[in-house]
């Protein structure tokens, strides 16, 4: 008797979207001797383990078993731990983070709260004793002390297990020592709280006070006999975590940084490298202005380096500020209408591209990651590639077609490279620009290539894709579904095998599926992710005018239209067929923010302003508050509502608050809660039923055979 093939759907779920098995967080030792690097045993295999490839020969080495050093148990995961990897949308088991020293010869690292090392040449790991739970251990730049917090103090212990002790602890609750708050994690790309010195002698140490911010009750209602988690949730237009940076020596001596926290209170980036002073990039709350200041760590008094001002906002961007080897300010900057790379007050870059991370800093050149700006000549629709950047031009590392990054240390850079035509992500390794080893991937293959088309749609020329099934021969027109994250920061049509996956699975169930990334997603120019301030709602019609341009040389059939996304794009959903049911037919909702007064202060007031200043901002773009469905436009359409309901970051009741008003409405819908799921979905059978469900709710409701 022969088996059935699983199906895509469960596969799909089973290996986390295809990246299970797959290397990824690399560290390039400084002398291009070692690459650090976590990856799974197969596509299916949660638990990451720590890898060393040595460049010279290629070799690849484990240098610490996740299932060895537990002896076999299984993890138990910290309240903390969880809500860390919940901010990362860490769905992964084992080693899932690891922080090394300057040398890249000493790595650290947590397992069921229980602090590691690793020596990196050697190959030898061991647990050393220690507080716990364990969260975010860093080794000290020389490698002989290990900082980390517990309980909410900051501890160090010697690289050997000796003379652990506290440095900073929790004055009283709802206080932590080295920490990001919710929202530098969530919305800030700030995941860290302390920062070492580069001569290891001292940290800056963020004390987050959480006590001013409002509780929020975050419950499991199938599980009544479980206490509900009492959390911080900073909600637009209320009070945020009180956040103060402290210098902390080795022997528990502290100086507190000064700066205008009442002007700036937002702490975005801290670097401390050996090329200069330490150096914070602080915000206004409204994010329309910000500094970049140096500290005297003997003194904790600040001076401005450089200040920026925006009458929109200004965004923040992985890799910067930092100071290049010379002392001058690195930094990535909206200026003359493009988004630019600038090296002390000159700009290195200009329209032809739109930088979006700053990837290494040396003496003789910056590493950047960019998609072609608006002035390119070059048709790059989807594309993100690596560039050299200095005072003589811009030269481009990536030829090929896709997607890329890369973490470079020395003449040693490690390409990660994703196309259209390929499977997963291809990881090299070249050494004075030529390859010197690729570092092997486990992943799955899904057994699928999407049949997809980069194009641009209507007279914006709106970034798409189109996708259509397999076996389409072009016969008739195809019903439609959009497929849109819609939002800032949430590129989907990319030039990447994987990221086109699902949308082709649902084109295989008979769909043509489109893809737009309109005005307020990255990639493009400034001027267009901030074209959404005070209004979110154009994002849906650039949808709109995206699947009409697209209409015109394509096989779509808009008598029959539907969308589906997922938080942001869930949102977008619901709006669609509640604002244009003249162009949307069905629709599903994944965890959709349905009341912004409802969603996190940095992320929300950046683009909607103060709620109690500007509520007319919030209602336009909310789907229940004032009277948003008190004269809802005709016909109704169908609605699928789904929602975890342990969600913290769009909690369950914006579907509650949704469903509520659509019944008051005398609107049909349909909700789907998922018991226990937070704002992933990495339960296998959840996340494989999920699919299958949407397909046969989008059939019925466009009567489809």
């Amino acid at each position: 008797m022969t088996t059935e093939p699983d199906s895509f759907p469960r596969r799909h779920a089973r290996t986390q979207r295809f990246t299970l098995g797959a290397p990824r967080s690399f560290t390039v030792a400084p002398d291009g001797s070692r690459v650090v690097f976590l990856r799974s045993h197969s596509g299916t295999d949660l638990a990451s383990s720590l890898w060393v490839l040595d460049v010279a020969d290629g070799g690849e080495r484990m240098a610490a078993d996740p299932r060895a050093l537990l002896g076999g148990t299984a993890e138990r995961l910290s309240p903390e731990e969880r809500a860390r990897r919940e901010r990362s949308r860490e769905g992964g088991a084992g080693i899932v983070g690891y922080a090394t020293d300057a040398a890249v010869e000493l790595a650290s690292f947590t397992l069921s709260g229980r602090l590691f090392t690793a020596e990196l040449r050697a190959g030898t790991a061991r647990e050393l004793p220690a507080a716990g739970p364990v969260i975010d251990p860093r080794p000290s730049p020389d490698g002989r002390h290990i900082a980390y917090v517990a309980q909410g103090a900051l501890r160090v212990v010697g690289a050997e297990g000796e003379d652990d002790r506290v440095l900073a602890g929790p004055e009283e609750e709802g206080v932590t020592y080295g920490l990001a708050e919710f929202i530098a994690a969530e919305e800030m790309g700030r995941s860290r709280g302390f920062w070492w010195a580069p001569e290891s002698d001292r940290l800056l140490v963020a004390r987050v006070d959480d006590t001013p911010v409002r509780r929020w009750w975050i419950a499991d209602p199938a599980h009544p006999e479980r206490d509900p988690e009492h959390v911080p949730y900073p909600a637009a237009g209320t009070e945020n975590a009180d956040v103060r940076l402290f210098v902390i020596s080795l022997g528990g001596a502290r100086t507190e940084v000064v700066w205008d926290r009442a002007r700036y209170p937002y702490l975005a980036r801290v670097h401390w490298s050996a090329a200069g002073a330490p150096l914070l990039l602080v915000q206004a709350r409204d994010q329309r202005s910000q500094l970049f200041l140096a500290v005297d760590p003997d003194t904790g008094t600040t001076r401005m380096v450089h200040a920026d001002d925006d009458p929109d906002w200004l965004e923040l961007f992985p890799g910067v500020p930092c100071w290049s080897p010379s002392g001058q300010l690195v930094r990535i900057a909206d200026e003359g209408g493009a988004r630019v790379l600038a090296v002390g007050e000159r700009p290195l870059t200009g329209p032809q591209m739109h930088v979006r991370a700053v990837l290494d800093v040396s003496a003789d050149d910056v590493l950047i990651s960019a998609s072609a700006g608006e002035e390119s000549a070059e048709p790059l629709t989807g594309q993100i590639h690596v560039y050299r950047v200095n005072e003589l031009g811009v030269e481009r590392v990536t030829r090929e077609p896709g997607v890329h990054s890369a973490v470079r240390a020395g003449d040693v850079t490690v390409l990660v490279s994703a196309t259209l035509d390929r499977p997963g992500a291809r990881v090299r390794v070249l050494r004075g620009g030529k390859l010197a080893a690729t570092v092997t991937s486990y992943a799955e293959d899904p057994g699928m290539s999407p049949r997809v088309l980069l194009t641009e749609g209507g007279a914006r020329r709106i970034p798409c894709a189109v996708l259509l099934p397999s076996d389409y021969q072009g016969d008739a027109p195809l019903p439609v579904l959009l497929d849109p994250y819609g939002g800032p920061h949430g590129p989907r049509v990319l030039a990447a095998h994987n990221a086109h996956l699902t949308s082709q699975w649902f084109a295989d169930q008979g769909f043509a599926v489109v893809v737009a990334d309109g005005r307020g997603t990255p990639g493009r120019s400034p001027a267009w992710e901030k074209a959404v301030r005070h209004d979110l709602t154009l994002s849906l019609d650039d949808q709109v005018e995206a699947l009409q341009g697209l209409a015109k040389t394509h096989p779509l059939d808009l008598s029959r239209v539907a969308i589906r996304g997922w938080s942001y794009g869930g949102w977008l959903a619901a709006l669609a067929v509640l604002r244009r049911p003249d162009v949307f037919h069905a629709g599903i909702a994944g965890a959709p923010v349905t009341d912004w007064r409802l969603y996190d202060t940095h992320y929300t007031e950046r683009y909607l302003g103060d709620p109690a200043a500007q509520p007319q901002t919030y209602a336009k773009s909310s789907l229940v508050t004032d009277g948003a469905l008190s004269s809802p436009a005709e016909p109704h359409r169908p609605l699928m509502i789904v929602h975890g309901t342990a969600d913290d970051n769009v909690v369950f009741a914006h579907a509650l608050r949704l469903s509520s008003a659509l019944l008051a409405a005398g609107r049909p819908h349909e909700v789907l809660p998922l018991s226990g799921v937070t704002h992933m979905t990495p339960q296998e059978q959840v996340a494989e039923n999920l699919l299958l469900l949407q397909v046969d709710f989008l059939r019925r409701s466009l009567n489809l055979a």
